[in-house]
Parts: C-alpha cells; sequence; structure tokens
C-alpha cells in the first residue's frame, strides 16, 4: 500500500504545470482498476464543455491521496478547481446532461468520447470529453472505483494485486515447470499463451517476451513466472470487455451470479433469467477452478462468453424454420440459382455436376436445367449458343436426386429449359421417373382453388417448372412456344441496344406429352401485362422475366408487380448481357415479391453475401415468407416507397462499431507486408428509403485488435425486408482490399453486446476473425438523423402520423374499417404521448435514447437512497406495473423523474387495456 501511495505522490510532484495534449496516457494496456487509478493520477488533457458551445482544453488528474479531482490551468483558485470525489453522486456516460443536450456544437462531439461527473446536492455536472473513448472509459471506471471504496480504495487495490486471475496464470505457469525451476521456455510459454487464446499470431507473442527481456537487458530466453503473467495480461486483456465488466461487477475485478443476471437481462436482453442460468454459463466459460468454485466470472470467463457462439449476432432462434409454413407457395421467397450447372462464366465456362451439389448443399431450392440433345440419344446439359462444356442430363438428375433434399426438406423446383427432340425428351422423362420417382409430384391442380399449395404439403417433393400441352392436345405432342436464355444472350452479343427484351422473336418446338404431364403447379407461360394477368391468369402457371424487363416493371409498375406476386410465381433470372456471370441485386426484386430470382452461385460477392444472408432466416430451409403486407389482398405496397410504410412501425437500428478482432491481411496484397490499416463499412440494404451506408475511421498499422468506438443510427422503415451488412477493408492508397464481410437480415439481430464472426469473399468462416459491436433496436421517437449513402440529413420536425385505410368499394368492410378509425387514433395518441414520455424519462435518468427501461431503473436507482441510507423513493409491487411513490421532502431532480416516470406508466397502462378489450 505505501508503495503504491509513493508512486502516485512521485507522479504528481515530477509532473510540470503544463497541460499536456497526449491522448493516452500511458501505452499499458488497461486491464485492472489499479491500471486506471495510475493513468488518472497521471492525468490527462480532457475537454471541459459549458453552455453556449464553450470549450476548454484541460489538464485533469487525481490527487495523490485520491480524495480530489483537480484540473489547471483554471482562472479560480486551486482549491476551487476541484471537486472532492466524496461529493460525486454518480458518473455518467455519453452526452446525457442538459449542457451537452444544450450546446450548440454538441454534434460535433463524439457519444464514446463523453462523460459527466455528477456532484453536490444540487446535482451539478462536470461535463467532459476525452481524446478517445478509451481515456474516458479509464476516466469513468477510476471514478466510479472511487465513488464505491471511498477511503477504503487503496486497500481494494492493493487485494486486487493477487486476484483469481493472476492465481490462475501462475497456476498455468506451474503446470509447465514441472520441475519447479522457476523458469520456462520462450517456446513452451508462448505454446501455452497461444493455446489460451488462439487468434494471437506466435511471432507476436514471441516478440513481447523478447521486448520484456530487451527492457530488463536480460540474456537467454527463459520466461520466468511474473514475465509470463505479465505479457499474458498484455496480449490476452481486451480493455473493451475490461470496461464492460466492470460497469456490472459493481467494480469488483469479476462478476457474480447477480451481477451477470444484471448483464444478461439488461443488455443482452435474455428473458426468464434467474440465479442457475448465470451459474451455468460460468461454470462453461470461466477457466478457473476457484471462479467455478465460487460462482465467479473473470475477465477471462468473461471474454470467453462473449466469444462464443451463444453471443453472436445472429439470433439462434432463426437456426431452425421458424415460420409457418403451410402458407401457399407465392407467399415465400425461394433460394434460387441461374445456370446451376456452370462452375465459372456463362459464355466460356465450364460445366459441372459440383454445381448442384454446391447449391443444393447450401439450401437452393429451384435449380436450371438448360436440356440439348446430345451423342448417343443422352440428352446434355449446358448453355446453348456458348462455349460452355456439357454434362449429361442423367447424371445430373442422378445427384439431384441424392442431394435434393440434403439441406431442406421442402419442395424443390427443377427449372427445366427444353431444346430436345422428342426421342430425346423421351430419354429424359424415363430418366426422371426411374430415379426421381415417387418424389416427382404430378397431382393436377385444382381448379376450384386459388392458391399454390404450401412449402408443408410439398415436403419431399419436386416440381418440374416447364413448357406443358394445353388440355384440349389430344395427340401424344404437340406446338408449344421457346424459352432459350442462351439464344437471347448470343443474340444480344453484337447489339448496341441491349434494352429491349422484345426484339428477341418467339420460336416454338414439339413437346411430347410425358414430359407435358410431368408439369403439375409449375407451368411455365408468356407474360403479356399485369391487367391480362390478374384476368385470365391460373395460380398454376408461372412466368419468367429477363432482369431487364423486370426491372422496368418494378419501377414503373411497382405496386401492380407487387399485387400480381401475392397469387403467382414469378421467376427472374440475369440479364444475358451478363455473360461474366456477374450477379443482379436481389433486393430490386424481393421487394417487389418476386419469389424466385434466380443467381449465379458460382459467382462471389456483395450479391451472393445479400442473397446467402437473406436465407439464413428460416432455418436456411430454401423458403423466407414474405412481409404480410405483400401477401394480404385488401394491403397495399408500392415497392419504390421513399418514406415510411403505411401500418408499419419504422424502427431504429443503433449500431456501435467497438473493436475488431485477428483480421487476416487481405488475399493478393503484397505491397504493405503484413500491416493492415482496417476500416468498417455498415450498410443497410432493403426499400430504398432503408439503404444507407456509414464507415468507421481508419485504425492505422493494427489488423489484430484495432479499437474502432463509432456509433451509428439508422431509420429502418420496412425491418422484414432490411438487411445489414458488415464489410472490413483494408485502407490502401493503391485501391482498399477486402478483409471479411457479415451479412444478416433485420429480422435475425440479437441485441445488445455481439460478436460478429467474418466470412471470406467466397463465404467460408475467417478463423478468429470478429467484429465486436453493440446493436439496440428502438422506435423513432428516439429522435436522431437518418444517414442516406455516408450523408446526414436533418429531418423536420414532423406532425403525429396516423393509420390511413384505404377504400375498397366494399360496403360491408368499409363499413367495419369506417367505425374503427377512432379507436386507432386514440390508441395512436396514447402510443406517441407514452414513447415521447419515456424518451424524456431516459434523459432524466441520465441515458441515451438506446437505452432500455430496465435500464433507466438501475441508473436511478441509487438516488432512491438519502445520505443516511432512507429511502426518498418507494416503488409500490402490487399494481400491475410499478408505481414511484415519494417519501416525505425530496430533491427537486428527483421529483421529475417520478412525474414523468407516471407518464410513462400510465399511458402504458391504458394502452395494454385498449387493445386487450378491442382484441
Amino acid at each position: 500500500k505505501s508503495i503504491l501511495r509513493h508512486n502516485c505522490l512521485s507522479r504528481n510532484l515530477e509532473r510540470k504545470k503544463t497541460v499536456s495534449f497526449s491522448s493516452m496516457p500511458t501505452e499499458k494496456k488497461i486491464s485492472s482498476a489499479s491500471d486506471c487509478i495510475n493513468s488518472m493520477v497521471e492525468g490527462s488533457e480532457l475537454k471541459k464543455v459549458r453552455s453556449n458551445s464553450r470549450i476548454y482544453h484541460r489538464y485533469f488528474l487525481l490527487d495523490a491521496d485520491m480524495q480530489s479531482l483537480r484540473w489547471e490551468p483554471s482562472k479560480k483558485d486551486s482549491e476551487k478547481a476541484k471537486i472532492d470525489i466524496k461529493s460525486i453522486k454518480e458518473v455518467r456516460t455519453g452526452k446525457n446532461t442538459d449542457i451537452f443536450r444544450s450546446n450548440g456544437i454538441s454534434d460535433q462531439i463524439s457519444e464514446d468520447c463523453a462523460f459527466s461527473v455528477i456532484y453536490g446536492e444540487n446535482y451539478e455536472s462536470l461535463d467532459l470529453v476525452a481524446n478517445s473513448a478509451d481515456v474516458a472509459n479509464i476516466w469513468v471506471t477510476g471514478l466510479r472505483y472511487l465513488i464505491s471504496y471511498g477511503k477504503h480504495t487503496l486497500d481494494m487495490l492493493e487485494s486486487s494485486q493477487d486476484n483469481m486471475r493472476t492465481s490462475w496464470v501462475s497456476q498455468m505457469f506451474s503446470e509447465i515447470d514441472v520441475d519447479n525451476l522457476g523458469h520456462i521456455t520462450l517456446c513452451n510459454a508462448v505454446q501455452c499463451i497461444r493455446n489460451l487464446n488462439p487468434g494471437l499470431k506466435t511471432s507476436k507473442i514471441e516478440l513481447k517476451f523478447k521486448e520484456l527481456h530487451k527492457s530488463k537487458d536480460k540474456a537467454g530466453t527463459e520466461v520466468t513466472k511474473e514475465e509470463f503473467i505479465e505479457v499474458f495480461h498484455e496480449l490476452c486483456t481486451r480493455p473493451e470487455i475490461y470496461f464492460l465488466l466492470v460497469q456490472f461487477s459493481s467494480n469488483k475485478e469479476f462478476l457474480d451470479t447477480k451481477d451477470l443476471m444484471m448483464f444478461l437481462e439488461a443488455e443482452q436482453g435474455v428473458a426468464h433469467i434467474n440465479e442457475e442460468i448465470s451459474l451455468e454459463i460460468i461454470h462453461k466459460y470461466e477457466p478457473s477452478k476457484e471462479g467455478q468454485e465460487k460462482g465467479w466470472l473473470s475477465i477471462d470467463g468473461f471474454t470467453n462468453y462473449l466469444m462464443s457462439p451463444d453471443c453472436y449476432i445472429f439470433d439462434p432462434e432463426h437456426k431452425k424454420v421458424c415460420q409457418d409454413m403451410k402458407q401457399p407457395l407465392s407467399h415465400y421467397f425461394i433460394n434460387s440459382s441461374h445456370n446451376t450447372y456452370l462452375i465459372e462464366d456463362q459464355f466460356r465456362g465450364p460445366s459441372d455436376i459440383t454445381g448442384y451439389i454446391r447449391a443444393l448443399k447450401m439450401g437452393c431450392r429451384s435449380v436450371e436445367l438448360d436440356v440439348w440433345d446430345g451423342p448417343d440419344n443422352e440428352p446434355v446439359i449446358y448453355t446453348g449458343h456458348t462455349m460452355t462444356s456439357q454434362i449429361v442430363f442423367r447424371s445430373v438428375i442422378d445427384i439431384i436426386n441424392k442431394y435434393a433434399f440434403f439441406a431442406s426438406e421442402y419442395p424443390l423446383i427443377l427449372c427445366l429449359e427444353n431444346h430436345c427432340s422428342i426421342k430425346q425428351q423421351k430419354v429424359m422423362v424415363q430418366h426422371m421417373k426411374k430415379l426421381l420417382g415417387d418424389k416427382l409430384y404430378t397431382t393436377s391442380p385444382n381448379v376450384e382453388e386459388s392458391y399454390l399449395p404450401s412449402p408443408d404439403v410439398l415436403k419431399g417433393k419436386i416440381l418440374i417448372k416447364a413448357k406443358k400441352l394445353s388440355s384440349n392436345c389430344s395427340g401424344v405432342e404437340g406446338d408449344v412456344t421457346d424459352e432459350d436464355e442462351g439464344a437471347e444472350m448470343s443474340q444480344r452479343m453484337g447489339k448496341e441496344n441491349v434494352e429491349q427484351p422484345n426484339n428477341v422473336p418467339v420460336k416454338r418446338f414439339q413437346l411430347c406429352k410425358e414430359l407435358s404431364e410431368l408439369v403439375s403447379i409449375c407451368k411455365s407461360v408468356q407474360f403479356k401485362e399485369f391487367q391480362v394477368s390478374f384476368q385470365v391468369q391460373k395460380y398454376w402457371e408461372v412466368c419468367s422475366f429477363n432482369e431487364v424487363l423486370a426491372s422496368k416493371y418494378a419501377n414503373e409498375n411497382p405496386g401492380d408487380f407487387v399485387n400480381y406476386n401475392k397469387r403467382f410465381l414469378a421467376r427472374v433470372f440475369p440479364s444475358p448481357m451478363r455473360i461474366d456471370s456477374s450477379n443482379m441485386n436481389p433486393q430490386d426484386f424481393w421487394k417487389c415479391g418476386c419469389q424466385i430470382v434466380a443467381m449465379n452461385f458460382q459467382t462471389p460477392g456483395l450479391m451472393m453475401d445479400l442473397n446467402i444472408g437473406w436465407f439464413r432466416q428460416n432455418g436456411n430451409c430454401g423458403y423466407v415468407l414474405r412481409p404480410a403486407i405483400m401477401r394480404e389482398e385488401v394491403s397495399f405496397f408500392s415497392a419504390n416507397t421513399k418514406d415510411s410504410v403505411p401500418g408499419v412501425s419504422p424502427q431504429l437500428l443503433h449500431i456501435k462499431i467497438i473493436s475488431g478482432q485477428n483480421f487476416p491481411k487481405p488475399k493478393g496484397s503484397g505491397a504493405k507486408g503484413d500491416v493492415v490499416d482496417p476500416y468498417v463499412y455498415v450498410e443497410i440494404h432493403g426499400i430504398p428509403a432503408d439503404c444507407a451506408e456509414q464507415r468507421t475511421k481508419t485504425v492505422h498499422q493494427n489488423g489484430d485488435a484495432p479499437i474502432f468506438d463509432e456509433s451509428f443510427e439508422f431509420q429502418i422503415n420496412l425491418p422484414e425486408l432490411a438487411m445489414v451488412r458488415f464489410v472490413v477493408l483494408d485502407d490502401d492508397y493503391i485501391g482498399d482490399e477486402f478483409i471479411g464481410q457479415y451479412t444478416i437480415p433485420f429480422e435475425c439481430l440479437q441485441t445488445g453486446y455481439r460478436h460478429v464472426p467474418l466470412q471470406s469473399l467466397t463465404g467460408e468462416v475467417l478463423a478468429h476473425a470478429s467484429l465486436f459491436v453493440h446493436v439496440a433496436i428502438t422506435n423513432r421517437r428516439g429522435g436522431g438523423k437518418p444517414h442516406k449513402r455516408g450523408l446526414s440529413v436533418r429531418k423536420g420536425k414532423k406532425s403525429r402520423e396516423y393509420a390511413s385505410l384505404r377504400t375498397l368499394w366494399i360496403k360491408t368492410v368499409d363499413e367495419v374499417f369506417k367505425n374503427a378509425q377512432p379507436p386507432i387514433r386514440d390508441a395512436t395518441d396514447l402510443r406517441e404521448n407514452m414513447q415521447n414520455a419515456v424518451v424524456s424519462f431516459k434523459e432524466l435518468c441520465g441515458l441515451s435514447s438506446v437505452a432500455n427501461l430496465m435500464q433507466c431503473m438501475l441508473a436511478v436507482s441509487p438516488r432512491f437512497l438519502g445520505p443516511d441510507n432512507t429511502p426518498l423513493v418507494v416503488l409500490n409491487l402490487s399494481e400491475q406495473y410499478p408505481t414511484m411513490e415519494l417519501q416525505g421532502i425530496v430533491p427537486e431532480v428527483l421529483k421529475k423523474i417520478v412525474t414523468t416516470y407516471d407518464m410513462v406508466s400510465c399511458p402504458l397502462s391504458f394502452y395494454i387495456a385498449w387493445v386487450r378489450e378491442m382484441s
């Protein structure tokens, strides 16, 4: 204790009376409260924020006796330019005081670098901004520690030196040092640390030991226990996770079961949590025997838990089929492949059965077979009129039979593009009947029905999508129109005008009745126009759209396209001009309700990332239920809406990119050696109103553990069609290089602190590479600014929006909904009033709009006790919703909190009662 006090005094005496402009007080990694206190004693430059946009640069430090917080230079007397630690009521993170909110340049201040010291009986605030989030975290953690332990701080710091973590690392050392020599070889030390943290590079661990030895002028390579512990702490401590741990541990160096429960419930949104569940997590992830026995989770156990699949950003509920699978087939997006047989480009590339294996293993439910006459009376598959190689039809059907239901039990659609002679068509039929057998679905459609069967009814069945003879054809063969994508591509290769898909002449060919009879509920027909289809098209008839034509309809007739797809299947295939097998953006057609958007699975990149990510959300079964607004007959939705969607409540997505771990060097980049300068893009893909992107700053020369600490906010108007994509790039003057990405549907996001496992360009998981993020989803009452393509856009204050009702001209239905309008308006008012009150309540609790009500109660509850521990506010839990009751005379700020809480709870009770009454 005396040594620690001596160090603190020495630092204060040696420091000159000048302002330091160093952003980090020390290069040493923070791994304990002692490190934070030492950094505060050394001091650091902070910006002091006052009202009227005034900001002062001051040097702040903790007195050696740890009783006062001081700053200099100052016009005040030195005794006045300080705050007694014992007068501090709380330390708030972020811009959550009146001064921060009213300051004219608040928008220019990073939320992650701002914090406030609330002190005195009148709850005054000292509002500060650090040069980095790391420095802010050091001050927040250190001050909270001082508030908790007061005059016992030194005792607590001393006892923490021999903590559970150090004991465990010492034990690891002793297990290697079997002969009790007091040292181990460098090779064994490096291997042990790498076993405990597999993401670390061997070269980095070796370098750290060598630097330590050099600083001590030590010869030889043996590693002592103290050196082993020091290097372990330095390399295996993630400060961002340490700061998170102490936030919930009441400033202990570990989480007990109650602390962990609070974290899981308040931050991670885990419902029905109890001490038993907390204990299970501790036993699963805590590496030390002491921690497991006492029910304590150390920084290493907490890191293990946060990096485990349990804390991945993807909601595990969506890893299995979780959507209603009993809707008509037309109500689902279907994972679809184009030219499945190709493994490279579609003009000269090779054809191979591995294309089918890959697609089917990835959950694809619609594959393409482009069939032509082959030698020896055996049909072959390839892209006609091109130089692609050929594969035998029979071998493809055999592979399809083996892998059809490898990844999904739901129906598989074979898109048959038939160019064969009658003779070889009969061979096709023989092969399909023999190899596929009763998997083929050949039941005739029920003319009395209006919709296709559901995926649930069609489990284990293979549907043939192809041309079919008309019902009045009495012969063994007949004449039908041809669908030849290859011919279209061949013709367009030399044409200047590629925007007119109708230039291609319609051809006809002979179809045998046996092949026609294999086609049941996916009969291929040519599309004419929407009004004609609404009147004459049968629900079992399927139209295929060239990408160019589909884009035209999506832009000019978005509402009709959505309504068309409520009953009929629409297949969209890439433009024939994509001879390199590049992909179209599937979102352009999903937003119109197109179910079968055929993708070139062999071509990686953004578009395939979207496709793969999108179909993860329903157990990767190949079917995703479309939003209700795109299924219900009475609803109307225009795909190109540039604003909020009527009847859909917009959501605010708050994403904080905290840090990255173990980024690999981009493939093919050699100019910079092993140096990586990473930055992160967050992209939103969805309807036009939702498309946006934001990027972090570049962290130079740090691919192992870059700290970003940047927060972004996006307004999501149609959550059910939105996707979030994280992209990590290497900043290079020659051209930014791709490091990794992860794409996830908005509906699959888990809120709280999450790790994002990065994937390569071709979709493989990058070992140990991840992003650490915080995710929160609120309604738009939290305020904020939506971002469009990297630009901040201010929105004026909008008047209250009420649900609008569309007249259907069906008298009975219109009358019912007309009577429903007043109560719906009342409910909207109740909801809006409650949401506005929630925003005010969060502000009074000193929290941002991202916080939830549980976090508010945790933040404000310490204020409910007076100086002598007598209750100033009591929670009454006897009602359906807790109420707050004042006890005697209380500070004005507490009165405001209680009054605002009443404004939250009362409308909530009324609103729930109204919903129950209406239902």
